[in-house]
C-alpha cells in the first residue's frame, strides 16, 4: 500500500514560528498568523495551524473561577444602627473614556449613607481603609451585605472581617434586587 507524502518542506514555517514564539509568548495562533500575513509571507492558514499545533505552541485556556455556593439566607431589615451595612460598586465612564468607580456604604436601618468614595481604581486594600475609617468614627456592624465582586471576595477583604468578628453576607449571583430598598421608609425605633 502507498500512502502520500507532503514535499512541503516546513522547515521556515517552523523557524518564524519559533521566532515568533519567543519574542511573544503570550500570544495565539492568530496574532501570529496575522504578523506572518504582515511580512508578506502567503503560507495557508491551515498549514500554520498545522505546525503551531505540532509545535505544541497552543496556550492553555483560562477558565473563569467558580463562585462557591451560598446558602441562601432571607434578606431581614436591620433593627439597630451599625447592625448591617451594604456595600457595593456603582462605575461611571469620564468624558476620555477612563472608567470611575464609586464605592458606597449604606447602613441598612436608615438607610444612611455612611461612605460615598470615587476613584479610577479601587482594589480591596482601598475598601478597608474606607472601612477602618468608618470603624473609628461609627463603629463597625455585625455584619455586611455585598455582592462576589472581586474586591469582596479578596483575602484582604475577608481577612479584616474576621479580625474585626464581621459576618460577610453575600448576595446570590445574579439578584441584583437584593440590594433594594425593602419597601417603604419607616422610622426605626432608637
Amino acid at each position: 500500500m502507498w500512502y502520500y507524502q507532503s514535499k512541503k518542506d516546513d522547515s521556515e514555517v517552523i523557524d518564524k514560528l519559533t521566532e515568533l514564539a519567543e519574542s511573544y509568548p503570550t500570544r495565539g495562533f492568530d496574532e501570529y498568523y496575522h504578523k506572518i500575513r504582515r511580512e508578506g509571507l502567503k503560507w495557508n492558514r491551515k498549514r500554520v495551524l498545522r505546525v503551531y499545533r505540532e509545535m505544541k505552541l497552543s496556550l492553555r485556556r483560562k477558565h473563569k473561577k467558580r463562585l462557591i455556593k451560598r446558602v441562601k439566607q432571607p434578606l431581614e431589615v436591620p433593627s439597630k444602627l451599625n447592625e448591617c451595612w451594604s456595600m457595593d460598586f456603582m462605575s461611571d465612564a469620564l468624558t476620555d473614556g477612563r472608567k470611575v468607580r464609586v464605592f458606597n456604604v449604606i447602613d441598612d436601618c436608615n438607610r444612611e449613607a455612611l461612605a460615598i468614595n470615587a476613584g479610577l481604581s479601587y482594589p480591596a486594600r482601598a475598601v478597608v481603609e474606607t472601612l477602618e475609617c468608618l470603624k473609628e468614627e461609627i463603629g463597625i456592624p455585625k455584619y455586611v451585605r455585598c455582592d462576589n465582586g472581586p474586591e469582596f471576595i479578596s483575602k484582604t477583604f475577608v481577612n479584616w472581617c474576621k479580625k474585626n468578628f464581621i459576618e460577610i453576607k453575600y448576595t446570590q449571583p445574579g439578584i441584583w434586587a437584593e440590594f433594594a430598598v425593602f419597601g417603604p421608609a419607616e422610622s426605626p425605633d432608637f
